[in-house]
């Protein structure tokens, strides 16, 4: 995913940057694409025949300011520290790695990065699964990044048709970019939307003010789309229509930019979400997440309440609100 660190432009002389244009970002930095750019972030810079995988260093530096020494054990004295976090050289001791190297593989200039040295650094970085996952894929050399999948994405009708079918939960079709691709009426309630409304979920969370009152806690889910985004980038680097939506989000939303810069990651997966309904009132669900078999990059998520529980009741009233004739299922403008 897109790193927001302009870094070191390489000499004039380099025929790449007849290619690089710049777009300023606010509150991030430069947003920079070149040919090897992928989500405009500088992704490999190339000089003097060198490519450097600079979403690598900036995913390292962002994650090793996370850390305190008394995270890992390091003891301080009292002393004071320059740097937020932790050092190169305190990552290198916990990881096994010469500073040198590890120095390297932050200014994205080792390619070949073993399995063990990435484990070994994501250990030291205290990387969770999602933050592991990210850290290989980054890591991935150049030449392994193809293929992905430019067009906007569609749903097959039996999929379309099976969301459609389920009455007793709400329910969405959800691509790897976020899109909204279908869903049945109370998924679509559940959110405040239309039932004709596709929108780019992230989007409608950063660019519509309305979400801000649908969430109880509007930064912990603003956080965790950003993780989604940040997690899916890394899976798929060529993605032109993710690097815009990311773009568009970092220059039309300083939260968005704030999230961004700290490199959250995160797999969609099981969650709690907690909604503060315009027609129902306070409700708490549980999301699952199924895969779309043939198209991997899809998930169907159903919504469902703790059986007996209020939020269960309340669903309940929600759902036959929407299926009664000229009930108004939700606003027709989203972003």
């Amino acid at each position: 995913m897109p790193s927001w660190d302009a870094g070191v432009s390489p000499p004039a002389s380099i025929r790449v940057l007849q290619q690089v244009r710049r777009v300023p970002f606010p509150g991030v930095g430069t947003h920079v694409r070149g040919p090897h750019s992928g989500h405009g972030a500088l992704v490999h810079h190339e000089c003097m025949g060198e490519r450097r995988n600079t979403r690598l260093g900036s995913f390292l530096r962002a994650r090793r300011a996370w850390l305190s020494p008394e995270d890992v054990g390091f003891e301080t004295y009292g002393s004071r520290r320059r740097v937020s976090g932790l050092r190169r050289e305190e990552i290198a001791h916990l990881a096994g790695i010469s500073s040198h190297y590890y120095t390297r593989i932050e200014q994205g200039e080792n390619h070949q990065l073993s399995h063990s040295v990435l484990e070994a650094i994501a250990d030291a970085l205290r990387l969770d699964g999602s933050g592991r996952v990210h850290l290989q894929n980054l890591a991935r050399p150049v030449q392994a990044v193809q293929g992905d999948e430019a067009g906007p994405e569609t749903v097959r009708d039996t999929v379309t048709a099976l969301a459609e079918s389920i009455t007793d939960r709400a329910v969405h079709i959800v691509g790897h970019r976020m899109d909204l691709l279908g869903g049945n009426r109370l998924g679509f309630a559940l959110l405040d939307l239309h039932p004709d409304q596709r929108p780019n979920m992230a989007r409608h969370m950063f660019l519509v003010s309305a979400t801000r009152d649908l969430f109880t806690d509007w930064e912990q889910e603003a956080h965790r789309m950003a993780a989604y985004l940040r997690m899916a980038s890394g899976q798929h680097p060529n993605d032109p229509l993710l690097e815009e939506l990311v773009s568009e989000l970092g220059a039309g939303s300083k939260d968005f930019a704030r999230i961004w810069a700290a490199h959250p990651v995160a797999e969609c997966g099981h969650a709690t979400l907690k909604l503060r309904h315009p027609l129902v009132g306070h409700l708490s669900v549980q999301l699952d997440r199924l895969i779309v078999a043939d198209a991997p990059n899809q998930q169907v998520v159903a919504y469902s309440a703790c059986p007996g529980s209020e939020s269960a009741e309340r669903l309940k009233l929600l759902n036959a609100l929407v299926s009664r004739p000229g009930v108004p299922e939700g606003p027709r403008d989203t972003a």
